[in-house]
């Protein structure tokens, strides 16, 4: 005698209706660029938060609010990736090869080094401290790139925790904007010159934005430029960083997906076109504007996948590794600035 049969609907939960994913990422869409609209809005009150962390404090809030919850939680993550890549690709069109190699071997060589040693002692001291490899590659690469948008990057790649991203972005922005002052204000007190300060400023300061910031306290328009250039030629590593975060990440896992993304090809495409100077300054310039919007939309959606209780308290040792990366930032380029510039 066979069983009854028992009806799907008590079984399985009902499958959408067809184009049901399209409808879905069109909604998510609009919610997220209206989200990183108000991002951008707020950030240009208040420079020091930046669009990223604002939008992703948005999608927390969201999330975590109770009738609004189920609007963005859980709908299109596709979308949300397809996101973050694009802007990825689109940062490439910052960097103009002939900038960084104008930096001369002095200013090449404060930027390698910086990068390099920042990124791997984090790792080193993340470990003995015993901070989870995902989060330790998170603030690697985003105290040693650009921030928040290299732990993006890098967050695609590892598939690291909401709430680690959370978290490092964050501390990052937290460190990166006491830096703003920090930086200049020791290197009136050292003696250094409006370039060696630039420089260091943009060899050891976190965000694109935050660097400005501080070159601006330094004052005129040739350390505005300086710090500018040698902060887009940390960003111009983004793409070996993020093949080693991807690496570090996959040793004693198995994980899906190629070693070299193809995002990751499209912003060494990008860097190559702008490098051609073929491109317009109003391209750039909306490029820019574009680059800033779907990274911010991006962190929106990161942030709609984070439970609020789950950031605080802030980790102390995530919050020591976070300071002492910080610390090797400013020390490393310090001593290059002052013996090589």
């Amino acid at each position: 005698m066979t069983a009854p049969t028992v009806p799907s609907s008590t079984t399985t939960a009902p499958r959408p209706p067809a184009g049901h994913p399209w409808a879905a990422y069109g909604r998510r869409a609009v919610v997220a660029f209206l989200a990183a609209g108000v991002a951008l809005l707020v950030s240009t009150v208040v420079p020091l938060l930046g669009p990223l962390l604002v939008a992703l404090v948005i999608g927390v809030i969201g999330a975590n609010l109770p009738g609004v919850s189920r609007y963005v939680v859980g709908t299109a993550p596709r979308m949300d990736k397809f996101l973050l890549r694009s802007g990825v690709v689109l940062l490439g069109l910052k960097i103009a090869i002939s900038d960084v190699i104008g930096l001369g071997p002095a200013g090449l060589t404060v930027v390698l080094a910086t990068v390099c040693v920042t990124f791997a002692v984090t790792q080193l001291i993340g470990r003995l401290l015993g901070v989870d490899r995902e989060l330790t590659t998170l603030i690697a690469a985003g105290f040693s790139i650009c921030g928040a948008a290299a732990i993006a990057a890098v967050e695609s790649s590892i598939r690291a925790k909401g709430k680690d991203v959370a978290l490092a972005v964050a501390m990052v922005t937290v460190f990166g904007s006491l830096m703003i002052a920090v930086v200049p204000a020791l290197g009136h007190l050292l003696g250094l010159t409006a370039e060696q300060t630039a420089v260091w400023a943009g060899a050891s300061i976190h965000e694109v934005a935050q660097v400005i910031a501080a070159a601006s306290l330094v004052g005129g328009a040739t350390a505005l430029a300086t710090a500018t250039t040698v902060k887009l030629a940390r960003v111009a590593l983004l793409a070996p960083v993020q093949l080693v975060s991807a690496r570090v990440c996959r040793q004693g896992a198995e994980r899906s997906g190629p070693i070299v993304p193809l995002f990751l090809v499209g912003f060494v495409v990008a860097v190559a076109v702008r490098s051609t100077g073929v491109l317009p300054h109003s391209v750039l310039s909306l490029a820019g504007s574009v680059t800033t919007l779907l990274l911010s939309a991006a962190m929106f959606g990161l942030g709609t996948g984070i439970v609020a209780r789950q950031l605080w308290p802030v980790p102390a040792r995530a919050l020591a590794l976070a300071a002492t990366s910080t610390v090797i930032a400013g020390g490393v380029s310090l001593t290059l600035v002052t013996l090589l510039v």
